[in-house]
This record gives C-alpha cells, structure tokens and sequence, in this order.
C-alpha cells in the first residue's frame, strides 16, 4: 500500500494538467509566459509577442478565457 499526500494529483496516463492544479490570474499577476502555455503553443518569441499583445488589450481576462 502505497501513501499518497492528500494535494498530489491522482497519477495520469498522459500529459495534461489536472484542474486542480490550474490557477486563474485573479491570484495574481499574468506573465505573457502564463498565457502562451495556457494556450497550448511552445514559448517563443512570436507566441510571447502575440501574448503579450493580448494581455494588453484584454489584461488579466485574457487568461481566464482561455482556461477551462
């Protein structure tokens, strides 16, 4: 039998984030980085240019609309 901590995600056959491990920007503030994996894409230069775009335009939201 194993032991497990009570906050670790349940184990996971693929890549993705559980939801429990997922944060808004309302906790604090949203880097460009923060939006380009929230997005899915890789971090590169035009992905943070096209983030950082957007958080100017739309601010900390822009996030929120892209997470679940």
């Amino acid at each position: 039998m194993s032991a497990t901590q009570p906050d670790s995600p349940p184990p996971s056959d693929d890549a993705t984030t559980p939801d429990a491990l997922l944060h808004t920007g309302s906790d604090g503030e949203v880097s460009a980085e923060d939006l380009v994996l929230a997005a899915g894409r890789d971090i590169t230069p035009e992905n943070l240019a096209w983030a950082e775009r957007k958080l100017e335009k739309e601010g900390p939201a822009a996030l929120d609309k892209l997470l679940p």
